[in-house]
C-alpha cells in the first residue's frame, strides 16, 4: 500500500517517547484549518502555517519492529489516526494534535484502519486478523463496539450525511468483489455493486453524499497494475468509468470540497513490466477529472517520480501529496488551478494531513 518508512525501534506494548509541544489555536474561530506533515528525521508531526513555516511539532518515536504506514486525519476535531506496520501485524494509534497525547486504539490485538466515522469521534478497524478477524468501531474515549459485517471486509466508507456506510469484501482471488450498504449498527441493507473480474477498492463518498467514487483493480496475481477510476450514484446506479488510474499501490481518489472534481494517481509507465511487480518502479503523477464534463487534466508533471494519494485543502485551492523524487521522499503542495508545485519542508517528509478543528 503506502511506501513503508523505517525508523528507530522499541518494543510492544508501545512506549511513545514524546517531548510534547502544546498546539495553540491560531484564532478564536469555531473551526480552524490545520495542515500537518510527518517529518522523517528526527521523526515528528509538524504543523505548517499557510506559508509553509513550521509552527508546532509533536516528536514521535516509532516502536521497535514497526514502520509508519500512513496518517488518517479525522474529518473534524484534533485527532489523527496513525497506522503502523509491525512484526506482529498492523496497529492503529491516536494522536491528539492539541496536547500531543498518543495512545493505542486497541491494545490486545493487531488493528487495521478502515475509516473515520463522519463525526470524527470513532474509527472503524479490522482487528485480530490472524485469530478471529472482525470489524469494530473504536471511540476516542476508549469504548469499543462490534460491527457485525463480513469479516473479509477490506474497505469501508461512511456516508457524509448519516450513519450509513459501504463495506467491500472479496471471497478470494478469482471471485471478484462485492460492495454493500449498511446502517450504523452494521445491519446490511443491500448490495449496491459487484464485479466478478475486478477488486472494487477505495470507495469514497462525494461531499453531498449523492455519489461514490472508487478504483477498480484487476482481480489477478499481478501486484501492481493499471486500474480504473469509476463513479456511481450512492444507490449503485449510473456507474461509469472516468479515467484509467494506478491500481495496487493503495491510492484512493480524493473529491474536491465542492464535489465537482476528483484528484487521483495515474501511472505514467504503463508499459513497464518491472513496475507491475516492483512498487519502487512506479512512475506517476496527480491527475484531476471533472465529474460532469469528464474533462481530464494532468496536474503535476514530474518526469520520474512516485507520487502518493492526493489530499485537497479544505478551501479547495491546493492539493497536498507525498512524492519520491531522486530517492528522496517529500511532501508537496500543488495549486489546484495552475498545477504550480512547491515543496513544504526541505527535510524528508510524508503523509500530509488536513484537520478541521
Amino acid at each position: 500500500m503506502c511506501r513503508v518508512l523505517r525508523f528507530a525501534l522499541c518494543v510492544f506494548p508501545f512506549l511513545f517517547l514524546l517531548s510534547c509541544t502544546s498546539v495553540k489555536s491560531l484564532s478564536p474561530s469555531p473551526f480552524i484549518s490545520a495542515f500537518y506533515v510527518f517529518r522523517l528525521n528526527p521523526p515528528a508531526l509538524v504543523e505548517l502555517s499557510p506559508d509553509n513555516k513550521p509552527t508546532h511539532e509533536i516528536p514521535i518515536s516509532i516502536p521497535a519492529g514497526c514502520s509508519l504506514d500512513n496518517l488518517y486525519p479525522s474529518p473534524r476535531g484534533a485527532y489523527l489516526a496513525m497506522e503502523l506496520g509491525c512484526a506482529f501485524g498492523q496497529t492503529v494509534v491516536w494522536i491528539n494534535t492539541d496536547n500531543g497525547d498518543i495512545r493505542q486504539a486497541v491494545t490486545d490485538s493487531d488493528s487495521h484502519f478502515l475509516a473515520w466515522t463522519n463525526d470524527g469521534q470513532s474509527v472503524y478497524l479490522k482487528v485480530d486478523s490472524i485469530g478471529n478477524p472482525h470489524i469494530i468501531r473504536a471511540n476516542i474515549n476508549g469504548k469499543l463496539d462490534s460491527v457485525p459485517i463480513e469479516s473479509l471486509t477490506y474497505d469501508l466508507a461512511p456516508s457524509p450525511d448519516d450513519n450509513s456506510f459501504t463495506f467491500t469484501f472479496s471471497r478470494g482471488m478469482g471471485f471478484g468483489s462485492e460492495m454493500w450498504l449498511a446502517q450504523g449498527n452494521g445491519n446490511p441493507v443491500r448490495q449496491i455493486a459487484a464485479d466478478k473480474n475486478n477488486i472494487i477498492s477505495f470507495a469514497r463518498w462525494s461531499p453531498d453524499g449523492k455519489q461514490i467514487a472508487f478504483i477498480k483493480i484487476p482481480d489477478s496475481a499481478t501486484p501492481f497494475t493499471v486500474g480504473e477510476l469509476w463513479v456511481m450514484s450512492s444507490d449503485g446506479s449510473n456507474a461509469r468509468k472516468l479515467a484509467d488510474a494506478d491500481a495496487g499501490h493503495g491510492f484512493p481518489p480524493a473529491w474536491s470540497p465542492d464535489g465537482t472534481r476528483i484528484a487521483f494517481v495515474a501511472r505514467e509507465n504503463t508499459q513497464d513490466a518491472n513496475a507491475d511487480q516492483n512498487a519502487n518502479a512506479l512512475v506517476s503523477n496527480i491527475h484531476v477529472v471533472n465529474i460532469e464534463s469528464g474533462k481530464l487534466i494532468q496536474l503535476t508533471h514530474f518526469d520520474n517520480a512516485y507520487v502518493e494519494a492526493p489530499s485537497w485543502s479544505p478551501d479547495g485551492k491546493e492539493i497536498a501529496f507525498t512524492a519520491v523524487l531522486n530517492d528522496k521522499m517529500n511532501v508537496y503542495l500543488a495549486d489546484a488551478a495552475s498545477g504550480a508545485t512547491q515543496l513544504t519542508l526541505t527535510e524528508s517528509a510524508c503523509c500530509p494531513a488536513w484537520l478541521r478543528k
